[in-house]
C-alpha cells in the first residue's frame, strides 16, 4: 500500500506501473481539431444578466454538455469568492504532501466511509472540516443556482431540482494526477458520464480534462477562478436527450503534477428518474425509462475503456421497451 501511495507524490518515477497502462488503440489522442473548431468549452460570464446566462447555459447544455463558469464570486446570494478556491486548493496540497505511510491509514475500498481514499487517485473530504465545509455549502449553492437558470429556460418550476432528485448526498473527490513518464501510454481517469444529477470542477492551473466533441476530444484550458460545470446522466434523462451529458476524460503529461476538486450533486437512491412530460411527445418519444437512481447505477457502466465516442451507453441500458 505504502508503495502505491509512493506514487502519488510529485516525484518522476521512471515507469508506469503495469496496473495503469492501457493499450495504445484505447488512447486515441485529440489531435485539436475539435480545440480549434470549438474554441474549447463556452466560457459563461455569471455576473450577466440573469436571462443572458440562462439563454447560455441552455445552449451549452445543448451543444457541450458542458460549460466554464467565469465570474463566479459575483454570482448574487450564490457567489464563489477566490479565497475558498485558494484555501481549498491549499487544504489539498497539504494532504498530498503528506507521507505515504499516514495517507496509508485513509485508503479503504468501503464506499460507505465517509472519508477514503481509494483507487490510486482520489480522497473523498478531507479533515479540514472548516475550509472543506464551507468550500461545499458553497458550491453546492452555485450548482443550485445553475439548475433553477435551466428550470427558467426549460420551461419547469423554479424548485424541480429540489428534493430527492439533488438531496442525495454531495460527494466531493480530489483527484491527484502525478507526471506520467509516457502519457501516450496511460490515461488519469478513462473516459466516462457522470452518473449524478450535476458536477462542479475546480480543474487547477494545469490543463488535463478533454471533452468530446465531433469525434475528438477539446482540450480544456482551465479559466483563472472559474468552474468547469458538467451535467450529469440525470439530466439528459429528465429532460429526454435535449440536455447531453459528454464523455469526457483526464489526460497526464509528463512534467506537472495536476490537482482537480470535483463536487457532485446525487440524487438518493430511491430518487426515480424518467423524462419529464413536456419534453415527450408523438414526434419525440421517451428516449429513456424511469428507474430509481439505485436500479440506474446497478445497470449503467459509467466508464468507456475503449476509444468510442460515444457519449454514453445510456440508451442502450434504459431504452423503453
Amino acid at each position: 500500500m505504502e508503495s502505491m501511495l509512493s506514487n502519488l507524490t510529485p516525484v518522476h518515477a521512471p515507469s508506469i506501473p503495469d496496473c495503469f497502462l492501457l493499450p495504445a488503440d484505447h488512447i486515441h489522442r485529440a489531435t485539436g481539431a475539435a480545440a480549434a473548431a470549438a474554441s474549447s468549452l463556452p466560457v459563461i460570464d455569471m455576473s450577466l444578466p440573469r436571462d443572458e446566462v440562462r439563454a447560455a447555459i441552455l445552449d451549452a447544455g445543448k451543444e457541450h454538455g458542458f460549460f466554464q463558469a467565469s465570474s463566479i464570486d459575483l454570482v448574487i446570494n450564490h457567489g464563489v469568492p477566490e479565497k475558498v478556491l485558494r484555501d481549498m486548493e491549499a487544504v489539498c496540497e497539504e494532504f498530498f504532501q503528506m507521507p505515504a505511510a499516514d495517507k496509508a491509514e485513509f485508503y479503504s475500498d468501503d464506499k460507505s466511509k465517509k472519508n477514503r481514499l481509494f483507487s490510486g487517485s482520489s480522497f473523498e473530504t478531507l479533515g479540514e472540516k472548516e475550509v472543506v465545509g464551507n468550500y461545499t455549502v458553497l458550491v453546492r449553492g452555485l450548482a443550485m443556482e445553475i439548475l433553477r437558470l435551466l428550470c427558467a429556460s426549460l420551461g419547469l418550476r423554479p424548485d424541480y431540482f429540489v428534493g430527492d432528485i439533488s438531496e442525495g448526498r454531495i460527494v466531493l473527490d480530489i483527484n491527484r494526477y502525478p507526471p506520467s513518464p509516457d502519457p501516450s501510454r496511460t490515461l488519469g481517469l478513462p473516459p466516462h458520464c457522470d452518473r449524478d444529477l450535476i458536477t462542479v470542477l475546480l480543474p487547477g492551473a494545469v490543463p488535463g480534462l478533454e471533452v468530446a466533441y465531433n469525434g475528438d476530444w477539446i482540450r480544456v484550458q482551465p479559466v483563472p477562478n472559474s468552474f468547469v460545470v458538467n451535467f450529469g446522466l440525470q439530466l439528459e434523462v429528465v429532460t429526454n436527450g435535449m440536455l447531453r451529458s459528454v464523455e469526457h476524460r483526464a489526460a497526464t503529461n509528463s512534467s506537472e503534477t495536476r490537482t482537480s476538486v470535483a463536487t457532485f450533486i446525487v440524487p438518493a437512491d430511491e430518487c426515480v428518474v424518467g423524462p419529464d412530460e413536456r419534453f415527450v411527445g408523438e414526434e419525440n418519444p421517451a428516449r429513456y425509462r424511469a428507474m430509481s437512481v439505485g436500479e440506474f447505477k446497478r445497470t449503467h457502466n459509467v466508464v468507456n475503456l475503449g476509444s468510442s465516442f460515444q457519449s454514453t451507453n445510456l440508451k442502450n441500458n434504459q431504452k423503453c421497451t
